[in-house]
C-alpha cells in the first residue's frame, strides 16, 4: 500500500523547490518564450520540482521563526532561479545585437519586425540569426543542459543556502559584456567590412562622377551587397551557435559558483 502522507516540513521544503524551478523556467531560454503556454510552463515546473524533490537526498529544511522568515526563503529561492535562468538567456541576445549592427551597415535599421516570442521589435538580420541559433540549439539538445544545470544546483546550492556576492556578480557581468561585444562584432564582421569597402568605392565614384547621385544608388547597392554576404556567410551560424553555447555553459557555471 502506497503511503501518501507528508508533514508540513516536507510541504514547505517542496514549495521552496518549486519556487526555484518555476523562477528558472520563467527566465531560461526556450522555456520562457511567449509561444509556450503558461499551462505548460506551470506543469513543467511542478513535474520537475517533484522529480528533484524525490531524487534530492536529505530534505533539510532551513530554520525560520515566522512568516517573514519563510517569505525571505521564498524570495531567496526565486532570485536564485532567476539569476541562473537570466545568465543563460542574456547569451541569446548576442545574435540580436549582431543583427542590429549588420542592419545599420546595410541600411535596414528602420525595417523592424515584431517578434511574438519576445514581444519586442527586432531587425531582419537579428531575427534571422536568432531563429537559426534557437533551431540549432534545440536540435543539439541544449535545453537538456539547462534542465541538468538547474537540477544540479539543488546539490551545489542547498535550499536556503544561496549567498549573493555583489562583487562576483559585477565581475561576471563586466567579463560577459566584453565577450558580448566581441562575439557580436565577429559575427557581423564580414558584412561590416564589405560595406566599409563599398563606402570607400562609392566615395571615389562620387568624386570622379559628381553628376551621378551616389546616395540613391548606394542604398540599393548596400542592401544587395549586404544580403549577398549574409547568404554567403550563413553557413557559419552552426559554428557561432556552438561558440555561444559554450559561453552559456560558462555563464551558468559562473552564476552558480557566485552564489555558493
Amino acid at each position: 500500500m502506497i503511503d501518501y502522507s507528508f508533514s508540513y516540513s516536507d510541504l514547505e521544503y517542496f514549495l521552496l523547490v518549486l519556487v526555484r524551478m518555476a523562477s528558472f523556467i520563467a527566465a531560461a531560454p526556450f522555456f520562457s518564450m511567449q509561444g509556450v503556454p503558461r499551462q505548460i510552463k506551470v506543469s513543467m515546473a511542478l513535474f520537475l520540482a517533484l522529480v528533484v524533490y524525490h531524487i534530492t537526498p536529505g530534505h533539510v529544511m532551513p530554520a525560520y521563526h515566522s512568516v517573514i522568515g519563510y517569505s525571505v526563503l521564498v524570495i531567496r529561492e526565486s532570485i536564485t532561479g532567476l539569476v541562473i535562468g537570466l545568465g543563460a538567456n542574456i547569451c541569446t541576445m548576442i545574435m540580436m545585437f549582431a543583427g542590429r549592427l549588420a542592419d545599420m551597415e546595410m541600411g535596414l535599421s528602420m525595417v523592424q519586425l515584431f517578434d511574438p516570442m519576445t514581444n519586442e521589435s527586432t531587425g531582419f538580420t537579428g531575427t534571422l540569426y536568432q531563429y537559426a541559433m534557437m533551431l540549432i540549439m534545440m536540435v543539439t539538445y541544449m535545453h537538456h543542459f539547462f534542465l541538468r544545470a538547474i537540477i544540479e544546483t539543488y546539490t551545489l546550492i542547498p535550499i536556503g543556502g544561496a549567498h549573493f556576492h555583489s562583487d562576483k556578480f559585477m565581475t561576471i557581468l563586466i567579463q560577459f559584456m566584453c565577450d558580448y561585444i566581441l562575439i557580436a562584432f565577429q559575427i557581423c564582421l564580414p558584412i561590416v567590412a564589405s560595406i566599409m569597402i563599398l563606402n570607400a568605392v562609392l566615395g571615389v565614384l562620387a568624386k570622379s562622377a559628381p553628376q551621378v547621385n551616389m546616395f540613391s544608388v548606394g542604398i540599393q547597392i548596400k542592401i544587395l551587397v549586404g544580403l549577398t554576404i549574409l547568404m554567403i556567410t550563413i553557413g557559419v551560424i552552426p559554428n557561432v551557435t556552438e561558440y555561444i553555447c559554450r559561453e552559456m555553459r560558462v555563464m551558468v557555471t559562473a552564476m552558480v559558483e557566485s552564489m555558493r
